[in-house]
Formats: C-alpha cells, sequence, structure tokens
C-alpha cells in the first residue's frame, strides 16, 4: 500500500543576499566557482577560435565548443559517486587544477585537433564529480532559504561569468591571439585550485555505503536516483525547460541572419537571455518570500516559453531583444524548485545527484539546439523558436499536473542492498 509523503518542512525565514555570503565558505566557493566559469567561458571561445583559424572548418569550430558539454552526462554515470567518496577539499581544488593543465596544454602543445577535442572531452567526464562535491557543501553550510539564495547566487554568477567569458574570450583573441588568451585562462584556473587548498576546511569524505568500485556505485546510485518517482520529476522538472529555451537559443543568429538584421545585432539578442536571467534571479531572489517562490515556479515556466511563441509572428530586432529578455527572466523558476528537490535526496550520495543534475543540464542544453536546429531546417527558423517555447509550456502543464495529483511517495530513493 503507498504511504503518503511527508510533508516539506515549512519555508524558512526570508534571508537575505548579504547573509548568505557572509559565511565564509560559501563566499570562498561562489568567488571561485564564478572565476572559474569565466576561465570555463575563455577557453570555450579561445579554443573554438584556434581550432577555426587552423583547420578553416566551421564544422571542427563547432565540436570544439561543445566537446565540453555531451561527455559530462557520461561522466556522472560513471564517476559521479566520487563526489562523495573522496575528501571536497582535494577533490575540488584537483578539479581547478586539471582544468588549468587541460587549458595550458592546449595553449602551449601543438597537437593535432583529434588530440585538442580528446583533451576537452576527458575534462568534461570528470566535470560532475568536482560540481558535485562543491554544491554538495553547498547543501550542508547553508539551510533554509539561505541555501535557496546561494543557488539564486551560484544561478547569477554562472550567467554573468559566462556572459564576461565569452565576451573577454573575443576581445582576448584579438588582441593576444588563441593560444595566450587560453594560457590566461589556465592562470585562473590554477589560482582557483590555490585558493580552495590554503583557504578551504579540510573535510572528511562520507562514509561508503556499500562496497564496489566508483564506475559499479556510481551506476547504481543513478540507477537509484531516476527509479525514484519525486527525484525523477524533480530532475526533469530542471532540464526540460533550460533545454526547450537552449533549443531557441541555438537559433537566434540563424535568426537574425534570415530575417536582414544588421550585422553584428545578433550579439545584443544572444545577451538578452542571460541578463534576463540575472534579473529575474535577482528579483524573485530577492523580492519574494520563500512560499511565495514554490507557487511560482509553473508561472515562471510558462514565462519562458510564452516569449518564445511569438517569434512564429517574426517580430523585429526590438521585440525579439524583449521577448527574449522575458523568455529569460523566467529561469527563475528554478529557486522555487531547490528546497523541494533537496529534501527528496537520499542522505548519503548528494554529492552524486548535483553532479548529475548539473550534467543531465548541460546534455540537455546540448542537444536542444541540435533538435530544433533540425526542425528549423523545415519549418524555417521563427516557427522552431516558438514550437521551443510550446514544449516549455507543455513542460509547465505538467509539472502543474503532478503536483496536483501527487501519488505520495517516500521522500527519500531507498538505496540498494
Amino acid at each position: 500500500m503507498t504511504t503518503a509523503s511527508p510533508p516539506l518542512p515549512a519555508p524558512a525565514p526570508r534571508t537575505t543576499y548579504g547573509q548568505v555570503l557572509a559565511e565564509p565558505r560559501f563566499r570562498l566557493l561562489f568567488l571561485t566557482r564564478t572565476i572559474g566559469i569565466t576561465a570555463d567561458s575563455l577557453r570555450i571561445t579561445t579554443f573554438s577560435a584556434l581550432v577555426y583559424s587552423g583547420t578553416g572548418s566551421a564544422l571542427l569550430s563547432a565540436l570544439a565548443f561543445g566537446a565540453g558539454f555531451l561527455p559530462q552526462l557520461l561522466g556522472s554515470l560513471l564517476f559521479g559517486s566520487l563526489a562523495d567518496r573522496f575528501p571536497p577539499r582535494a577533490l575540488i581544488a584537483g578539479g581547478y587544477l586539471l582544468e588549468g593543465t587541460a587549458a595550458a596544454l592546449l595553449a602551449l602543445v601543438r597537437m593535432p585537433v583529434a588530440a585538442g577535442l580528446a583533451v576537452v572531452a576527458v575534462l568534461a567526464l570528470a566535470t560532475p564529480a568536482f560540481g558535485g562535491a562543491s554544491a554538495r557543501l553547498v547543501a550542508r553550510w547553508l539551510s533554509g532559504d539561505a541555501y535557496v539564495l546561494g543557488r539564486s547566487l551560484n544561478s547569477m554568477a554562472s550567467s554573468g561569468a559566462q556572459l564576461f567569458g565569452l565576451t573577454l574570450g573575443g576581445a582576448a583573441v584579438a588582441a593576444v591571439g588563441p593560444r595566450a588568451a587560453l594560457a590566461a585562462g589556465a592562470v585562473m584556473h590554477l589560482l582557483c585550485a590555490a585558493a580552495v587548498r590554503l583557504r578551504l576546511p579540510r573535510l572528511a569524505a562520507e562514509p561508503e555505503a556499500g562496497g564496489g568500485g566508483a564506475m559499479r556505485t556510481s551506476l547504481r546510485g543513478t540507477g537509484a536516483l531516476l527509479r525514484h518517482r519525486p527525484v525523477r520529476r524533480l530532475l526533469f522538472a530542471q532540464w526540460l525547460p533550460s533545454a526547450f529555451v537552449a533549443g531557441a537559443e541555438g537559433l537566434i543568429i540563424a535568426y537574425a541572419g534570415s530575417h536582414g538584421f544588421p550585422s553584428g545585432s545578433y550579439a545584443v539578442l544572444m545577451a538578452a537571455l542571460p541578463v534576463g536571467m540575472l534579473l529575474g534571479d535577482l528579483l524573485v531572489g530577492r523580492r519574494l518570500r520563500p512560499a511565495t517562490r514554490e507557487r511560482m515556479v509553473v508561472p515562471l515556466i510558462a514565462l519562458m516559453g510564452l516569449p518564445l511563441a511569438g517569434f512564429a509572428a517574426d517580430p523585429g530586432r526590438p521585440l525579439s531583444a524583449a521577448l527574449l529578455l522575458l523568455s529569460g527572466s523566467g529561469f527563475a523558476y528554478g529557486l522555487g524548485l531547490q528546497r523541494e528537490f533537496l529534501a527528496a535526496l537520499p542522505e548519503q550520495g548528494q554529492g552524486q545527484a548535483f553532479g548529475l543534475l548539473g550534467s543531465g543540464n548541460m546534455t540537455f542544453q546540448g542537444l536542444g539546439p541540435a533538435f530544433f536546429g533540425t526542425i528549423g531546417a523545415f519549418t524555417g527558423t521563427g516557427w522552431a523558436m516558438a514550437l521551443a517555447g510550446l514544449g516549455a509550456l507543455l513542460t509547465a502543464t505538467w509539472i502543474l499536473t503532478w503536483r496536483r495529483t501527487d501519488p505520495g511517495e517516500p521522500t527519500h530513493p531507498t538505496p540498494e542492498p
């Protein structure tokens, strides 16, 4: 017989961003993560430019741009348990060290394109373990509304750092060339590794539940998470909306070109989404109470999709930018799911769960542009972007349905023996 799911604890009183940043351990993780994402974006841009300058191939340049995304899901499946099996300080510092080493290799060693792509792909396989360990520490050190705002700060920093890193990458390539720009990114990663190693407290790894190697434990843990309906629902609730919007985002350049917009105007449209994300997170995180954020999940996902539906009418430049800005602001829906997601996770293995969340998100965001780009070849870019918006609206409807008709399951996955 199915038992009723224990109710979530009542939302904690509203916290401020200043109170969250007052926690020195979180502040260190936040600052190093912001610098690290900037360096990642710098590496992505400059490596893609390096490949294009050496080969003249748009395809190889695109592969260089995306090589660090899709392998992350495989890395989470095979190595995600390392986020809980190793001491977090060593794992996080080692992750920055590995990223810095990879960037230095790309900058200093003249290797074949295939070898460079392999370096980036191997790094992507290990990324979920590093990110999962960091997210596990945030969940340990922040609680209640402070945890939600901590995730909000990380989301805003991620958007801002990606935007800044991509812009910096273009400027650096033009000023000093791609190899020197890659070397600068390597230095940034190495500084992050040193800061974590010297300033983050030394913590022990979690006690292991059951035996087995890293791959077996990772596969078993991922299976347990995905078989548990509340966790599975919350994972897809966070993966799907961003995948649909990423699908539309991947068509912005083609939309601008097919509609005769002036050269370079696509950059304004590309920037509108992350700017909207920053504004949405800031507004929802600062102005809304915890319970209100959780009630706003479905309306905010609808806000992601509705503006994209407007591209079926082929809007001009100003209206297109406004629609993308509105769509980006809906990304703040994730703040309303953080407390519920954390409550659904098992006591052990949270690092792997956070790694799976991040790697799945990157993978779905990589698949979205490919899927809707294919549709756009037949329907035109405007209609394809509108269909991506429809996908987000259908996701909002699905979430609304299961929130109203929850069958009531145990909060945490049952670990396998």
